[in-house]
């Protein structure tokens, strides 16, 4: 018999040689400023019935606020304390036909926010999964980017900075401080703060989905030749600074043949990745590392547990904790 890694990598081979690609829905509505973009739409499963909400070529450049399509299509319950969770049911184009989103909202008042690593030999390495999450986390996933076995751009672990910033026009770092608020702070604005004495971790991820208040970056709506693949599609992660001061965790899986193959990594364009956050209700949004990396745990009052695995260890992850009254 397989055994289930193995069988995972099977299964994953078999659907990117003969997964079918089948065309979605095609969303109507005000016309927007066009992306120069390959053209694409979502829509929203909403009591058994699909409705569009998004297409690319009249898509919004600015979110103000939750699309309450989007919003209300989430049965929200609450987790262990400060976490509350959902998913929702999207269709769109290609191999994004059926995507199920499963979304976390974190309040940062009730939880304690640290980052995670994993050592193997006493050298730091891609060794980090939800497994090695503590057993009193209410929720974990992996954090920012990678290159290799060390995490990309800028690491503050403990208070004390372990990585020098990384340099990209679309990247944004996530800083928590000592008081434990989170801050989403552009790249060039890194070098203010860097050392700064109350921050408590860092990280850097990209690209940046949000910035300011809800603008989507202009380099996430028109292709370039040097430009990132705006028509790429994976599975997605992504965190986000909700407007009332709560995080929201946002990630992907594909949801065919009721979820047996929700590890292989079909899913969103990183426009589509920016709208479902605007739509969310996010004012500033990065992605983290998708694909076979992304994972996530939430865990109830009860102390059972969802988890959402990934194929790959990466070299840094984001835990939240019971805050201690």
């Amino acid at each position: 018999m397989l055994s289930t890694p193995l069988l995972r990598r099977t299964l994953y081979g078999a659907a990117l040689a003969g997964c079918a690609v089948l065309g979605a829905a095609h969303p109507s509505g005000a016309v927007r400023s066009p992306y120069t973009v390959p053209r694409s739409a979502l829509a929203v499963e909403q009591d058994g019935a699909w409705r569009a909400w998004w297409r690319s070529d009249r898509a919004p450049t600015h979110w103000d606020a939750a699309l309450p399509m989007v919003e209300h299509a989430i049965a929200w319950h609450p987790a262990a304390g400060g976490v509350e969770w959902g998913e929702l049911h999207l269709a769109g184009d290609g191999e994004a036909w059926r995507m199920r989103v499963i979304v976390a909202r974190i309040d940062p008042r009730r939880v304690r926010v640290r980052l995670d690593t994993a050592f193997a030999h006493g050298v730091l390495g891609a060794e980090w999964t939800i497994d090695r999450a503590p057993r009193e986390a209410v929720l974990a996933l992996n954090a920012g980017q990678f290159v290799g076995s060390l995490p990309w751009g800028w690491v503050v672990l403990r208070g004390r900075e372990f990585l020098a910033p990384g340099r990209g026009p679309l990247s944004t770092a996530v800083v928590i401080d000592s008081s434990g608020v989170l801050r989403w702070v552009s790249a060039d604005s890194i070098p203010a703060i860097r050392h700064a004495p109350d921050i408590a971790a860092a990280f850097q991820s990209f690209p940046t989905l949000l910035e300011g208040d809800g603008d989507v970056p202009s380099p996430l709506r028109e292709q370039t030749p040097d430009g990132i693949d705006l028509g790429h599609r994976d599975a997605r992660l992504a965190i986000g600074a909700l407007r009332d001061g709560r995080v929201l965790i946002a990630l992907t899986r594909f949801d065919a043949l009721d979820g047996t193959l929700d590890f292989v990594p079909f899913g969103l364009t990183t426009p589509e990745m920016a709208a479902l956050m605007g739509a969310l209700g996010c004012s500033r949004a990065v992605m983290l590392d998708g694909g076979i990396s992304s994972q996530l745990l939430i865990r109830e009052r009860d102390g059972s547990t969802h988890r959402w695995t990934g194929i790959r260890r990466v070299p840094l992850g984001l835990v939240v904790l019971p805050r201690a009254e």
